[in-house]
């Protein structure tokens, strides 16, 4: 699976995707790989706030459940209604319909500080080798 380019990503396998003042959030490929197949999603309320680094969801497949963390500080302007109904979405598009939550970020320069596409692939490359 190729990474998007125009996306940040955490060593917690979260993507963010910035529009402005808006963080679109979700999973990668490699997180819904190793999670196998999701059957739920929780997620926060719209005007939560989320911290970096904390969790504010999880996500739980036929093996395991697992927080999902925030890559950047913000407000919930959105969740994706879809994954309530369908959180197989999660598997088949990770990248793209299957988005979690979109925020109002608070310090977009923190996206900055997150891995480049290139780097999560070299991340992911290594963490498979140990």
């Amino acid at each position: 699976m190729a990474y998007p380019n125009e996306y940040r990503y955490t060593k917690e396998h979260e993507w963010i995707f910035r529009e402005g003042q808006t963080g679109t959030i979700g999973i990668t490929d490699y997180a819904q790989r190793q999670l196998g197949d999701v059957v739920y999603v929780e997620l926060p309320k719209v005007g939560n706030a989320v911290k970096k680094g904390e969790a504010f969801g999880t996500v739980e497949s036929v093996k395991a459940v697992s927080e999902i963390f925030a890559p950047a500080d913000g407000t919930v302007k959105e969740i994706n209604e879809k994954l309530a109904g369908a959180p197989e979405l999660i598997n088949q598009d990770p990248h793209q319909r299957a988005w979690l939550i979109k925020i109002e970020l608070a310090q977009p320069a923190e996206l900055d500080a997150l891995l480049t596409a290139a780097e999560y692939e070299q991340f992911i490359a290594e963490t498979a080798e140990h």
